[in-house]
């Protein structure tokens, strides 16, 4: 990896960062020739299978998209409407969003005006919270609505499908190239809201269902192979984010949590 960033590698760079290349590593992903690295990953990721459906896959990108069993995340359906639930499993971290705070995703920073593509896009979360939900290679990669509510406004930032290792950065922010899903939402506790889904090394596809309307827990899309990232951006005085996340936050912890699982609670 040091040898690919800032190395004697780096001319490649460019080659096996092109999108082309994501793309025919995703066909692949997608055919019947890559279901023999399934066990080998499951092995190598300790992914518990008792929390999926028994079935024979016919990709590996069918393997790693997997439903989970509903049992298995019941706090979906189960907790107040009024909680803030998390809409993926994930590896959570809560920045307050201030006029020059900064924020940490995978190694690379990012302002709200950044990460959405324009200052215009993030003045209306100035004082709310950037909430950062890490998923990793062995988590549910679904994920769902963390409230019920309209779709507004979406579009798509293009990227080059970089690496979020830390040697990237040694010469570049590599990770501000990678593809960004955009979205603005007008939810039915927690006022105009912002998501992003973000795309690593491989990932090819974000895949995002195309709605109107949608219901708190229902599912919003997937990612396909490699680590990824969904990022919530809310208003001010929207939400208050529980005590034990915002000190594990403060201290650079990231905590654990579950798609469905309460993280906060709407104050609107």
């Amino acid at each position: 990896m040091a040898a690919l960033y800032g190395g004697r590698l780096s001319f490649l760079l460019p080659v096996i960062s092109a999108p082309i290349l994501s793309r025919l590593a995703g066909a692949f992903l997608d055919s019947p020739l890559s279901t023999p690295f399934i066990r080998g990953f499951i092995r190598k990721n300790n992914i518990d299978m008792s929390d999926y459906p028994r079935e024979k896959y016919k990709s590996f990108n069918a393997f790693f998209t997997r439903e989970i069993l509903p049992e298995r995340r019941p706090g979906r359906i189960e907790s107040d409407p009024r909680d803030l639930i998390s809409p993926a499993d994930s590896r959570l971290t809560v920045y307050p969003i201030g006029g020059d705070t900064s924020f940490r995703i995978k190694y690379g920073t990012y302002s709200a005006a950044s990460l959405l593509g324009g200052g215009d896009r993030a003045a209306a979360f100035a004082g709310g919270y950037c909430m950062v939900f890490r998923l990793s290679v062995d988590d549910y990669h679904r994920y769902c609505f963390f409230d019920s509510g309209r779709m507004g406004r979406r579009w798509r930032i293009p990227g080059r499908y970089y690496t979020v290792q830390p040697a990237a950065l040694r010469t570049h922010d590599y990770f501000k190239e990678n593809t960004r899903e955009c979205c603005l939402m007008e939810t039915d506790h927690f006022g105009t809201a912002a998501c992003v889904e973000i795309g690593a090394t491989f990932v090819g596809r974000i895949v995002n269902r195309d709605v109107r309307s949608f219901a708190r827990g229902e599912e919003k899309g997937r990612f396909e192979f490699g680590g990824s990232t969904v990022v919530l951006l809310l208003e001010k005085g929207a939400a208050v984010i529980d005590a034990d996340i915002l000190e594990n936050s403060q201290k650079g912890l990231e905590t654990r949590v579950r798609i469905g699982e309460p993280v906060g609670r709407a104050l609107r």
